[in-house]
Formats: C-alpha cells, sequence, structure tokens
C-alpha cells in the first residue's frame, strides 16, 4: 500500500500545476466547509466512542471494533487536510471568495479510500460467522479487490472538464471490481448471514451488508457529476457534498452497526 501511495501521489502531481481552483460563491464555499469540517468532527467522535467501547466487546470481537475506530480514525486525519486544503485554496474578504495559486488537493480523499475501504470490508467479515481461514480468505480478495477499485478509479477522478471520455473509461473499469464486491456482499456471503441463529443478530449483519451497499453506491454517482453537464463551482461543491455524506453513513453509520453486532454477540455468549 505504501508504494501504491507513492505512485497516486506521483499521478496526482504530475497533474497538480495543470489545476486551477474554479470560481466559488460565498454560499458554495460555505457548504463545502461546513461539509469538510462535519464530517471531521463526526469522524473523531466515532472514533473515540468505538475504541472507548473495546474493553466492552468479547475477546472474538475487539478486533472489529478497533478495526472500526481505525477506520474512522484515518478518515479522520485525512479529512483534517482536505479541510485545510479547502481553505487554502480559496480567500474569504470584503471582495467575497477568490480562488487562490493554491489547487485545491483532493488526491487525500482517495489516500483514505486506499486504507478505509478495505478495512471496513475486513470489520464487517470479522463479525460475521466464519472460520479463520475463510475470514482471512474473503478479507484478502475483498480487500485486494477494493483497492483495485480506487486505484482504477483515481486516474478518472482528475478529469473534470474536457476529455471526459477518459473519466468514463475509468469509471466502467472500477465498476468491475466494484460489482464482484456489491455481489459478495450481498450473496456470496448469504450462506454466513444465515447461519446466525439469533435472528436480532442476523438482522443486525443483513443491515451492515446492506447500508454498506447503499452508501457505496452513492460514490459512482458523484463520480458520474461531471460526465451529466456540472461544472466550474457546482461540480467541485457536488462532488464534496456527496462524497462527505457518504463516508459519514459508510464509515460511521455502518461503523455503529458493526459496534452492536459486537455487543449482541458479546451479551449472547455471556448467557
Amino acid at each position: 500500500l505504501q508504494y501504491i501511495n507513492i505512485i497516486l501521489n506521483f499521478v496526482y502531481y504530475q497533474n497538480f500545476l495543470k489545476m486551477t481552483n474554479p470560481p466559488m460563491s460565498e454560499t458554495q464555499f460555505t457548504l463545502v466547509y461546513d461539509a469538510l469540517s462535519f464530517s471531521l468532527a463526526t469522524m473523531m467522535a466515532s472514533t473515540i466512542f468505538f475504541w472507548l467501547r473495546v474493553s466492552s466487546a468479547g475477546s472474538k470481537y475487539k478486533s472489529a471494533l478497533i478495526i472500526t475506530g481505525l477506520v474512522t480514525f484515518i478518515a479522520a486525519y485525512h479529512y483534517m487536510r482536505i479541510f485545510n486544503s479547502w481553505t487554502e485554496a480559496y480567500t474569504w474578504g470584503a471582495d467575497g471568495v477568490t480562488p487562490t495559486d493554491i489547487p485545491f488537493n483532493d488526491a487525500y480523499r482517495y489516500m483514505d479510500w486506499l486504507l478505509t475501504v478495505p478495512l471496513l470490508l475486513v470489520e464487517i467479515i470479522l463479525v460475521m460467522k466464519l472460520s479463520p481461514e475463510d475470514a482471512q480468505s474473503k478479507s484478502m480478495t475483498l480487500g485486494s479487490a477494493a483497492a483495485l477499485m480506487i486505484i482504477l478509479g483515481y486516474p478518472g477522478e482528475l478529469v473534470t472538464s474536457g476529455g471526459l471520455g477518459k473519466r468514463w473509461v475509468f469509471w466502467a473499469a472500477a465498476m468491475l471490481p466494484f460489482g464482484y464486491i456489491v455481489q459478495t456482499l450481498m450473496s456470496g456471503l448469504s450462506s454466513a448471514t444465515e447461519a446466525e441463529r439469533d435472528p436480532n443478530i442476523r438482522d443486525l449483519i443483513k443491515m451492515a451488508q446492506t447500508a454498506t451497499v447503499i452508501s457505496w453506491c452513492t460514490y459512482p454517482i458523484v463520480y458520474l457529476f461531471p460526465m451529466l453537464g456540472l461544472e466550474g463551482g457546482g461540480v467541485v461543491v457536488g462532488i464534496q457534498l456527496g462524497y462527505s455524506v457518504s463516508d459519514i453513513i459508510s464509515k460511521c453509520g455502518v461503523g455503529c452497526i458493526v459496534y452492536s453486532i459486537t455487543m449482541a454477540k458479546t451479551a449472547a455468549e455471556a448467557k
């Protein structure tokens, strides 16, 4: 992953000097500013909550809760970097919002996803009724597919205007591992889900799987915004708001469901 991060950063900085910040109204700037700030606070609060509750989980489920907190911790760090980059990309004065010469660095999102998206799948797998061998195999397979999905999508994200055909190509390529992940979550792991005897736990696992898939489906839709005619400040605002909401649902929301599963399983085994 370290080498992949280096490659993605290289690809980004090859395009960095070509990038300019589009004009932004005060309302547009504030919307993104507040969304990034709220996302950062939500990730930080979730991390504290998940890690404080690790001691309450059974020994078999502590790892899942630790990883859940690790996901939001990594996301909080990257949201801090994105937020700082946003405030450097524009100045807000008496004349309104003015773009600076410092390009907005949204590459931090992909650095975050490259680390957190595989972990999001692992945290769900760890609370399912799988043998250690199956859990390890599924974690490796789904984690690799998730990393491939992020890597394939990143080059297209850099194309926001002109030559959008390239963006379509990378979108389509990233949808292949995306489809595999969705199929595995909803069908490939169904036997492990149904193996849960407690209907409450079974329903919670299904909820985690469904919430993950639904929240993830918003990412490729947001990715399409530039191809659907949005441009300038509007497309930047749409992308930042869309990705931020999806991140909160997939990381914090699903994390809370995983927490509920660990507590339910811990309580069931204590009886």
